[in-house]
Parts: C-alpha cells; sequence; structure tokens
C-alpha cells in the first residue's frame, strides 16, 4: 500500500488526484477514480452550471462512496463566485483553486471543511498561494495537457520541494506507475493524472477526442493559446494551453490572426480543428480503458517499483 499525506489526509488508498479537466471530467469520470482508490476532481469550469454541478456530483457520489472534489480556475471567480458557492454546496472534501490568487476563497473553503489546494507553475506562485493558506500544492510542469506554465515538472518539482514545508503534489507528464513512483521517490505525497485518463470511455465530450489521443504520439501536442481565441475564453495571457496538433494549429499557431478570424474557422465539432487538450505523455495512452483500472494499474506498478528499493 502506497501510504502519504494524501492517503491519510483523505482516507483512500491511491496517492492520486484525477485532474480537473473542464469539459472532461464530470461525475462519471471523478466517481471511477475514487471508487479505484484515488479521489477525482469534477471540473467546474466558469460555464458549467450549479444544475449541472448537482447533477454530476451525485453521479460522483454514487460511484465513489460520497467522498467528492472539485476543481475551478481562480481567475473566473473574480468576476462571479457564484460558482465556488455552488461547490460548496456539494460538500467536497478537495477544492483545487488554481490560476491565480486563492487568497479571497480559502477561508470559504475551510469553513465549509474541505481542503484547499492550489496547482502552481513557479515559485512566485508558491507564494501566493502559501500566503492565501492552502492546505497542499500541485506542482504543475510544462508537460501537462490543458492550461499549465512553462517549467517542466521535474525542475518545478524539485524546486517546490526544496522551498515549501508544504504537502506537494505533482503533474504533468505523469501517465504510468513509473510516473508515480518517480515522484513519490522524490519526495512528492502524490500525483494528479489528466492525460492517462482522457480516453477513458466515462469522459465527457466527444468521442473524436479519445480517438484522437489514443492515436496520438508524444510528439504530437503544441503549447498555443489559438484555442482561447478561437472559442473567446479569457484565460490569462501566461497561461497557455497544450492541445494535440490537428490541422487547425497547423494552419493557426503563431500566425497572430485576430480572434474573429479564428473563430470563423474554428469548428469544434470536426475533428481535423477541435480542441483535444492533452498533455506530453500521450504516446502512452494506446487504447480506450476504463478509469479505474488505469488508476489500479498506475498504484499496482507503482508499488512494485518502490518496493525494488525499499
Amino acid at each position: 500500500m502506497l501510504e502519504t499525506w494524501l492517503t491519510r489526509t483523505l482516507g483512500i488508498t491511491v496517492p492520486l488526484l484525477g485532474a480537473p479537466m473542464g469539459g472532461r471530467a464530470g461525475g462519471r469520470l471523478a466517481g471511477e477514480v475514487t471508487r479505484a482508490g484515488g479521489l477525482g476532481l469534477i471540473g467546474a469550469a466558469r460555464y458549467n452550471t450549479p444544475q449541472w454541478l448537482a447533477a454530476e456530483s451525485a453521479v460522483a457520489r454514487e460511484l465513489g462512496g460520497g467522498l467528492l472534489g472539485f476543481g475551478l480556475m481562480t481567475w473566473s471567480l473574480a468576476a462571479d463566485d457564484s460558482l465556488l458557492d455552488a461547490v460548496l454546496a456539494e460538500r467536497p472534501r478537495v477544492v483545487s483553486l488554481s490560476f491565480g490568487d486563492p487568497a479571497p476563497y480559502v477561508p470559504r473553503v475551510h469553513a465549509a471543511g474541505a481542503l484547499a489546494i492550489s496547482q502552481i507553475n513557479t515559485i512566485e506562485d508558491l507564494r501566493i498561494v502559501e500566503a492565501a493558506g492552502v492546505d497542499a500544492v500541485v506542482a504543475q510542469g510544462h508537460e501537462a495537457g490543458g492550461h499549465t506554465g512553462r517549467i517542466g515538472t521535474l525542475p518545478l518539482l524539485q524546486e517546490v520541494l526544496e522551498s515549501t514545508s508544504l504537502p506537494v503534489l505533482a503533474a504533468g507528464g505523469i501517465a504510468s506507475g513509473r510516473g508515480l513512483a518517480a515522484v513519490l521517490a522524490a519526495g512528492a505525497e502524490g500525483a494528479l493524472v489528466g492525460t492517462a485518463l482522457l480516453a477513458s470511455p466515462e469522459t465527457v465530450g466527444p468521442e473524436y477526442a479519445r480517438d484522437r489521443l489514443v492515436a496520438a504520439s508524444s510528439t504530437d501536442t503544441v503549447y498555443t493559446d489559438v484555442f482561447d481565441r478561437a472559442r473567446h475564453q479569457p484565460w490569462p495571457a501566461r497561461w497557455g494551453g497544450r492541445a494535440l496538433t490537428n490541422d487547425y494549429t497547423a494552419e493557426w499557431h503563431g500566425r497572430g490572426a485576430d480572434e474573429e478570424t479564428l473563430a470563423a474557422a474554428y469548428d469544434g465539432n470536426d475533428p481535423r480543428l477541435g480542441v483535444v487538450y492533452a498533455g506530453e505523455a500521450a504516446g502512452l495512452v494506446r487504447e480506450q480503458r476504463p478509469a479505474g483500472e488505469i488508476v489500479r494499474d498506475i498504484a499496482t506498478r507503482a508499488e512494485e517499483l518502490l518496493r525494488r528499493f525499499g
């Protein structure tokens, strides 16, 4: 059994969080990750409604034995924090407040009886979330799928571990037991995993996203802002998104086109043009597999590898 601060604190058996991927991580995916021994986080994206969150929470709660977690984009709460109210109404155990200063929201999370964690991409981010009073941090590297920073996972993880007394998790490029074993051996308390789960049948989103991920190699990603600009998603400029390459990125990435042009050329229903956010571990996803099976395999293999040196 892989026992860490994360497993002891949450009462889980696998030191793994399912990433709160907006538009992909709903209640079914989160619940299956939790049922397998980790904790799946539902992605509470800025466009989700309280009704959607309540419905997805019911699914996750039934599958996962009542344990819930959510992830929110902190920068989007400044204009409207009602989504946080909707999340806290579901009585989660963990709330991830990432991509921005969580200070205005951490007290509310704690008052609701939940742990507050934040993904960070730099040491400067670490100092901000430490001051905000979060309970743990996730060092998210440039390899990660979706929105992320510009420092690789291993350099960032080492620097964060050397710079804080908070529990530290790792994210970015972790998609197998080898990856989990590596970050645990380095001193992390667990991992946050996204890309490894993206081809699972429990994900929300178009079928083509699963097919494209299975067909992709680890060189088939690009760090870009064209999908945000095409869909009028107001992400702060410091965070680009890592996605699978396709005809759209070949045509528009790095071109400097305006948002109207990008929006006119975009079609989310077309596999050649629609966004599939995924990380550099894409080459490790070779088939569509149930999320619970993936989590159990990661845990078993990590334990076997760490036992060699235990």
